[in-house]
């Protein structure tokens, strides 16, 4: 039987983590000559290499490839570009999936009419410490956990699925090219919106997003992402993202900077208000992640 899914994992430097998500796919319901597991080493100085080749070398459909260029999407593009499957699909090597992740995603893909262009599902947060009580519920989106509903379903525009948790048909990576290696993480540096600007191209093209909430994993949420430190960065980084795919789909009025930026300073100034004034400190940060996400956007704007 051919491969007919190929699940890819894109890993740096996180082999403990990675040994979670390999086992979670490693024991999956689907049989293993119907989809292959590939994880891509993005140049990884831990015993990445070693957990896969010889902790993991029982398990059959399991794939091995180094990506020594830096870049989540460059891993992703690596990853798909190698797959033999009709259908991709993309887990964090910090995410473990349920028993019956894999073999939900192909009845999606083979019974929802007309075929998605995209899918995935559920993620659920893994605590490894306590939710600081900074931390608003509504900021763990962020984090990569959500929950859209409790029945399959269409998503709306303003609806979203992580890529630590979805999947394309290959011949939608091919149509649009994968993603964008502009876009995405590098290292440290907290872009984002390489998924985002798939989306549109998909949305575009009408294409269906599907969520199915047993398309479900566990998300871990370490200790280094629980701090203000990350959440500012990412708050920066993901307004340098709006104003990047703004300009890769020709909106946002970008001649116009100088009135776009008087506006957004109009709306920053009360936040900071609030900030000085709010005594809840979830709320109190939540409103300082939009402002850094705000200065994020005017940096981009004007570079």
């Amino acid at each position: 039987m051919s491969i007919e899914l190929s699940a890819i994992i894109c890993t740096y430097n996180r082999a403990d983590y990675l040994r979670k998500s390999l086992a979670s796919l490693a024991e999956q319901t689907l049989s293993t000559d119907r989809f292959e597991i590939i994880v891509v080493d993005n140049n990884s100085n831990d015993d990445t290499k070693a957990v896969v080749q010889e902790e993991y070398a029982y398990v059959p459909n399991l794939r091995y490839i180094f990506e020594p260029v830096p870049g989540l999407s460059k891993a992703r593009n690596t990853g798909w570009q190698n797959a033999n499957g009709k259908y991709i699909a993309f887990l964090d090597d910090d995410a473990v999936a349920t028993l019956r992740w894999a073999e939900i995603y192909m009845e999606v893909f083979q019974n929802w009419e007309p075929t998605p262009g995209c899918s995935g599902g559920k993620a659920e947060p893994i605590w490894e410490v306590p939710q600081p009580e900074w931390l608003s519920d509504r900021l763990l989106s962020i984090l990569s956990v959500y929950d859209w509903s409790a029945e399959p379903k269409i998503l709306t525009g303003s609806e979203w699925i992580a890529g630590c948790n979805i999947a394309y048909p290959r011949t939608v990576l091919e149509e649009f090219g994968g993603f964008r290696e502009d876009l995405g993480r590098v290292g440290k540096k907290l872009l984002s919106g390489e998924e985002i600007y798939l989306r549109k191209q998909i949305d575009a093209a009408n294409y269906t997003t599907v969520y199915h909430p047993e398309i479900k994993i566990g998300h871990h949420i370490s200790p280094s992402r629980l701090q203000k430190d990350w959440f500012r960065r990412h708050a920066f980084g993901t307004g340098q993202t709006q104003v990047i795919i703004e300009r890769l789909t020709n909106t946002g009025n970008h001649d116009n900077r100088l009135l776009i930026s008087l506006r957004k300073v109009g709306w920053i100034i009360p936040r900071l208000l609030l900030i000085l004034i709010t005594r809840n400190p979830a709320n109190r940060f939540r409103r300082e992640y939009q402002v850094r996400e705000v200065v994020g956007y005017l940096s981009a704007l004007w570079s």
